[in-house]
């Protein structure tokens, strides 16, 4: 209920759209292609000093305000108060909400992985983003907003050694499904983005090796954060009267999950 009253308490307040995991990857393209259309932006992480160069960059595209939360999404509970002060200090207002704070850890099958893994996954990938959702869900609610959920294609198809990292992306597809659901007659959009390959921190985090990490994108077209970026701008840019389910992106050169074209046929080559 701290939530709720804090909401229905503010009066004069300015409209920010939050993003989780905005330190890099994704999140931070997000932050870049919204503040050069000179939106106000509260950017969450938990590495303070990548957060700064965010903002100060963010500031410089056109920004009019940028406030940094470090913050792990995986402690929203254990963060609520601390939050709520820094919003109504601010006259914050979160209309709407980008979650891209998610990670894979590890590609061993289930019997031979870390549980340590499996629980970052799934703390990460589905208790954080259901945390920060509920904990914004009456402002958002009350400014008619949008919530974007980074999924995946993983959310869709299954691979060998993936077991939880997909069934945590197969939970935010539920998730965004069923609060649209929840949300009926609010005026709040959901919107689920499920990309394929992209050329991220993400392989690098899950695999702990640049040389590994690299390998995945080699000798072909992988999508960059900003590709998602801009198609997450064009989600949160439609009329109110559209809602964009989910959004599913794959690279040229990625037919399906596992399913990628290299070398003399990828689209790297074929435009040569």
């Amino acid at each position: 209920m701290l939530t709720l009253q804090y909401a229905m308490s503010l009066k004069i307040t300015e409209n920010f759209i939050a993003i989780t995991g905005a330190s890099s990857g994704i999140g931070e393209a997000c932050a870049y292609k919204l503040a050069q259309n000179k939106n106000n932006l509260v950017l969450i992480a938990r590495r303070k000093k990548n957060l700064e160069a965010v903002k100060n960059k963010c500031l410089k595209l056109g920004s009019k305000k940028v406030f940094i939360l470090e913050c792990d999404v995986t402690q929203i509970q254990k963060s609520e108060k601390k939050i709520i002060t820094f919003l109504k200090k601010n006259k914050i207002e979160i209309k709407d909400l980008i979650n891209s704070a998610g990670l894979a850890k590890g590609t061993e099958l289930l019997q031979n992985s870390k549980s340590s893994d499996m629980n970052q996954m799934i703390d990460t990938n589905i208790k954080g983003l259901l945390e920060i959702t509920k904990l914004f869900l009456p402002q958002i609610i009350k400014h008619q907003g949008c919530i974007v959920n980074l999924g995946s294609v993983a959310g869709r198809l299954v691979y060998e050694g993936g077991a939880v990292y997909c069934a945590t992306k197969f939970a935010v597809r539920a998730i965004s499904e069923g609060l649209r659901m929840d949300l009926k007659g609010t005026g709040v959009r959901v919107t689920n983005i499920e990309p394929g390959m992209v050329d991220t921190e993400f392989s690098l985090v899950r695999l702990g090796s640049k040389q590994k990490a690299d390998a995945v994108y080699a000798d072909m077209k992988a999508l960059s954060a900003y590709d998602i970026a801009e198609n997450i701008f064009w989600c949160l840019q439609q009329p109110k009267h559209i809602n964009i389910q989910e959004l599913v992106i794959y690279p040229t050169d990625q037919a399906s999950v596992g399913q990628v074209v290299r070398g003399e046929k990828s689209i790297l080559n074929l435009n040569k």
